[in-house]
């Protein structure tokens, strides 16, 4: 007897991939033509591993979901607009930080739920490879950009500031760069140091590093503070060589994950999962940090649960 249920195929071809619209067409079984279809991936600044893996995930849903259209790759400022984006329904996938994630609020329908882990980002405080700061509270006074506006990276930078008994307002001159002006700005002398979380190596720090020498600022003595503060950070060693750098340094991991709303249908989150691992090595291509996606560490996204669509497909492979 033939099922009521739209087909799997039906479902990613129903027009646009918001909440609304997918319900809608799981519920009256009806699909509007493929070449309606919408998918809209929220990443991070254009030198960023969220920008790099976000392109690549786009052509591979394309190919793999039989999609008409590329899913539009938004750059964004980071983790708080990328979690404002999928609460208001402008996006559909995101990435963000664990810790940014911990705090988010919004409509139930649209609460985030994990599609996977996919890799940790490092904290990175950047300064010239000449400069005298040794330390976290060297910044004292100093030309310092804490990131974007609404990004990730000021929330992590704000504590670790807060640690070392700086006030990022009062103690800096602090100014607010994404990962691509700050760049440039430490290149051109403009600014003293930077912060910036991501994967390991960024393509933006390492096309500074090849233009001027760096040096990355060792965060031990800020560890057990921040620990006890805020569980959810681990604790993490940027290799020698990383960058050119001369000597291993401490830093803070917070764990990345890709994210969807809680009303994104169960077989499309499913889709998504399956084509993200069956192409693996195009991710691995597009940054290194797609090396860490592994299907054992995927599941690790505590403190968000996982979309009922994901937690299928990791229990089938399993069970496969």
């Amino acid at each position: 007897m033939p099922s009521d249920r739209p087909s799997r195929r039906a479902l990613l071809r129903a027009g646009t991939l918001g909440a609304g619209a997918l319900l809608a067409a799981a519920s009256s079984g009806c699909a509007r033509p493929a070449t309606d279809t919408r998918l809209t991936l929220a990443t991070g600044g254009s030198g960023g591993v969220y920008y790099a893996l976000g392109s690549a995930l786009a052509d591979v849903w394309q190919r793999e979901l039989g999609l008409s259209r590329r899913p539009a790759v938004l750059p964004s400022a980071g983790s708080p607009e990328n979690l404002s984006l999928l609460a208001s329904g402008r996006a559909d996938v995101i990435f963000s930080t664990a810790d940014v994630v911990a705090d988010a609020d919004g409509p139930p329908d649209r609460a985030p739920r994990a599609l996977a882990r996919v890799y940790d980002d490092a904290l990175q405080v950047v300064i010239p490879a000449a400069s005298p700061i040794s330390d976290v509270s060297g910044l004292r006074g100093r030309r310092v950009s804490l990131g974007a506006a609404e990004s990730g990276v000021q929330v992590i930078a704000r504590r670790v500031l807060d640690a070392a008994g700086l006030d990022p307002d009062r103690d800096l001159r602090a100014v607010q760069f994404g990962i691509d002006a700050s760049v440039a700005a430490l290149r051109e002398g403009r600014i003293d140091a930077f912060f910036w979380s991501g994967g390991l190596p960024t393509g933006a720090v390492a096309s500074l590093a090849a233009a001027r020498p760096i040096r990355l600022v060792d965060l031990l003595p800020q560890v057990p503070t921040l620990r006890r503060r805020f569980p959810v950070y681990d604790v993490g060693t940027v290799p020698t060589g990383t960058y050119g750098i001369q000597a291993p340094i401490t830093t803070l991991l917070v764990r990345n994950f890709l994210l969807v709303a809680a009303s994104m249908p169960d077989e499309l989150a499913g889709e998504l999962v399956a084509a993200l691992f069956a192409q693996r090595e195009v991710l691995v291509r597009a940054s290194s940090a797609g090396r860490a996606i592994d299907t054992r560490s995927a599941i690790g996204t505590q403190p968000v649960p996982l979309h009922p669509g994901a937690q299928r497909y990791y229990r089938e492979a399993k069970d496969g």
